[in-house]
């Protein structure tokens, strides 16, 4: 009798656990299924304003023109030689990074998050700081091919506007060449940069938000609710956008450039095209594209935290 009570107890114990492990799993893919959403719905609604930041922030690198440009010379631009879908080329490589980049990031952060502190405990801003970084890294990693044939496209429509042959035809044509012309380790040619912009941007970024959100609602100036969601994606967006302009720049310039015939790159590394950009352009040349970056991400943040908080609310999650 005492071996069938203690049986008993075992499999109960047993089934509470299995129950517990499902609930967990289904909680964590029902995270990355509505960060996924919301990413795509925030990264179409401002990839016009990324297409202009890379288009700013190449120029110069060519000596095809020598002119200042602007936000609105490269929006006229656009519109002159592609029309209004010119806004939207490259959006596909896009949609295909965030569907990695994003959920990755934000699942991690929030699991390290809950992980290393009680749920009664805080962490210290420098704590989130560093656990956005890493969480960050791991995504881009991931998401860097994508990232290399976004950036390039972008660049090709720019190369059509100066009568130059385009390199690609769409995003699978761009995986193909590249993989073709520069091996497979060729999708990963900017990696570096492109880790240490994943670093600064999630450190600025999620740390911020997630700061930032309990400063307002603990401090009364907003219940947790749209009003604080757009307070707080505000800050993280400027805090982000000061912190990885310059390594965007970097990135952005190491990703666009291709072998040539004799298989010679314009940078060797990206400490090569740092101190490249600085002597031929300025110090100010690593915030090139600020203003449009911090007006993307202001708006991206704004859309993506909005609509992530919901279909958390929705799919009966906690709030982040």
């Amino acid at each position: 009798m005492v071996y069938n009570t203690d049986a008993s107890e075992a499999w109960t114990t047993s089934s509470m656990k299995a129950q517990e492990f499902n609930d967990g799993r289904r909680a964590h893919t029902t995270k990355l299924a509505v960060t996924a959403m919301s990413a795509m719905a925030a990264e179409t609604a401002t990839f016009p304003v990324d297409l202009i930041k890379t288009r700013l922030q190449l120029h110069g690198e060519s000596h095809v023109s020598s002119r200042r440009t602007s936000a609105v010379r490269v929006v006229a631009e656009i519109l002159r030689n592609d029309g209004v879908l010119g806004l939207y080329k490259g959006l596909s490589p896009a949609i295909i990074r965030h569907m990695c980049y994003t959920p990755i990031r934000i699942v991690n952060y929030e699991f390290l998050r809950n992980f290393l502190v009680p749920a009664d405990h805080t962490l210290s801003l420098s704590s989130k700081a560093i656990i956005g970084g890493i969480s960050g890294v791991i995504a881009q990693v991931v998401a860097s091919p994508a990232d290399l044939v976004k950036v390039r496209m972008q660049a090709d429509s720019r190369m059509a506007s100066q009568g130059l042959q385009p390199r690609y035809c769409g995003p699978f044509d761009a995986f193909n060449k590249i993989i073709q012309t520069e091996g497979v380790r060729g999708l990963w040619k900017g990696v570096l940069p492109n880790v240490q912009r994943a670093f600064l941007v999630n450190m600025g970024e999620l740390a911020c938000y997630d700061h930032a959100k309990r400063f307002v609602i603990n401090n009364n100036i907003a219940n947790d609710n749209i009003y604080a969601h757009t307070l707080s994606s505000i800050m993280s967006g400027l805090s982000a956008t000061t912190l990885s302009c310059p390594a965007d720049v970097i990135k952005t310039r190491m990703m666009n450039q291709a072998a040539d015939k004799q298989g010679n790159c314009k940078y060797r590394n990206s400490y090569n095209c740092l101190v490249k950009t600085v002597r031929v352009e300025g110090l100010k040349a690593l915030w090139k594209g600020f203003f449009p970056t911090w007006a993307r991400l202001g708006p991206w943040q704004f859309v993506f935290w909005v609509s992530y908080e919901k279909f958390r609310q929705i799919a009966g999650l906690s709030s982040f």
